[in-house]
C-alpha cells in the first residue's frame, strides 16, 4: 500500500512547528483522511491512551513529529522534562504502531543527536561516536533512543520505521517565547523589541563563533512526504542544506531583515553549545531531493509571519 492521499494518516504533533507545516503540506497534496489530536485530547506520554487511540482509529501511516523541543536555556533548565517527555512520546507511539500493524512510520530527529566533537560535516555513521553536547544532552539522548528504537523495530519485527535527521528548523509557526525559543525566533523577537522600544543594543548568548545549519520548515514538510514514498525502514537519513553560518553572520542577516540599527552584544559568559553542526547530505542528494528555500528568503518569510502573528503582543507589553 502506497502513501497516497487516500491513506489514513496519523500526524502526531500537528500544532508544533514541524507538525503544522506537515498538516498544511498534506492538505495541499489532497490528503483528506488525516488523524490529529491535541495533547489535551491524547497525552502521548500515557501508553494505555495511545494504544486505545491506535486500536480505535487504526492509522495506516504515522508521521511522528510530536516532541518536547526548546532552545539552549530550556534544555539547560529542564533536562528531566526533555528526557521524560520525549522518551515516553516516541516509545508509546512506535510500540503502538508496531502492535497495530502500521504500514510505515517516520520519526523526526535532530542533528543535536550527533557528538559534540563530531567530525564535520556529520555523516550518518558518526552517530554514537562520542558524547553529546552537555547543554542539550537529555534531548540528544532521547533523539538517539528514538532513532535506535525505529531501527530495532525494523530489525526484529520488520517494521517500516525510519528517521530523518534535520538541522535547526525555523519558519512560520515558530515559537517566539524567549524562555524556550530557538536562536532564529529569539533573535527576531529581541531585535524587533529593541527596534520598537529604541534600545541601543541586543544581547546574544555566546561568542557568536558557533556555526549552525538551518532549514526552513516548509522544506522539512516537503522532505517528509518525499521520503515516506522512498524509504522502507531502518534508515536514519540526514536531511539539510549542507550549508552552515556562524551565529554572528546569522545575527547580521536578521538585523538587516528586521531593520534594527543598534549594536549586538555577545555575552561570552553564556555557552555557545556545539562548536559546529553541519550535516553531510550526499545520500539525500543522491535520492533526488534538495531544499528550495534559501536562508535569506526563509528569514524574510519568518519575520513576515512574526509581524502578522506575534508583533502586536510585543508592542502591547
Amino acid at each position: 500500500m502506497s502513501f497516497s492521499p487516500f491513506a489514513k494518516v496519523y500526524l502526531a504533533g500537528h500544532r508544533g512547528l514541524v507538525g503544522s507545516a506537515l498538516l498544511r503540506k498534506l492538505q495541499e497534496a489532497g490528503y483528506s483522511n488525516l488523524l490529529v489530536r491535541t495533547s489535551r485530547e491524547l497525552d502521548l506520554r500515557r501508553q494505555a491512551d495511545v494504544e486505545a487511540f491506535f486500536h480505535q482509529e487504526k492509522p495506516e501511516y504515522v508521521l511522528l513529529a510530536a516532541a518536547k523541543v526548546g532552545g539552549i536555556m530550556a534544555n539547560m533548565e529542564t533536562p528531566a522534562a526533555f528526557f521524560y517527555d520525549n522518551i515516553l512520546i516516541q516509545s508509546n507511539v512506535m510500540h503502538a504502531a508496531y502492535k497495530f500493524r502500521v504500514n510505515k512510520l517516520l520519526y523526526v530527529s535532530s542533528s543535536c543527536a550527533y557528538p559534540r566533537q563530531c567530525i564535520q560535516p556529520m555523516k550518518e555513521e558518526y552517530l554514537l561516536d562520542g558524547k553529546p553536547e552537555p547543554t542539550n544532552e537529555a534531548y540528544a539522548l532521547a533523539k538517539i533512543c528514538g532513532m535506535k528504537m525505529a531501527e530495532a523495530y525494523h530489525q526484529q519485527h520488520g517494521c517500516a520505521f525510519f528517521s530523518l535527521i534535520f538541522p535547526n528548523i525555523y519558519g512560520a509557526g515558530d515559537n517566539f517565547d524567549l524562555s524556550s525559543s530557538h536562536v532564529i525566533s529569539a533573535l527576531i523577537k529581541k531585535m524587533y523589541e529593541a527596534k520598537t522600544n529604541g534600545l541601543p543594543a541586543v544581547e546574544i548568548w555566546g561568542t557568536g563563533n558557533a556555526r549552525r545549519e538551518f532549514i526552513y520548515v516548509d522544506d522539512v514538510a516537503d522532505a517528509c512526504l518525499y521520503f515516506m514514498n522512498r524509504l522502507n525502514g531502518g534508515e536514519a537519513l540526514n536531511v539539510g542544506t549542507g550549508i552552515d553560518i556562524s551565529i554572528k553572520g546569522l545575527a547580521e542577516l536578521i538585523k538587516t531583515v528586521v531593520g534594527y540599527d543598534g549594536n549586538l552584544f555577545y555575552n561570552t559568559d553564556k555557552p555557545d553549545g556545539m562548536p559546529q553542526k553541519l550535516l553531510e547530505v550526499s545520500k539525500m542528494r543522491e535520492s533526488g531531493w534538495s531544499p528550495r528555500v534559501s536562508l535569506e528568503d526563509g528569514l524574510q518569510k519568518t519575520f513576515h509571519w512574526f509581524i502578522n502573528n506575534c508583533a502586536k503582543a510585543v508592542k502591547g507589553r
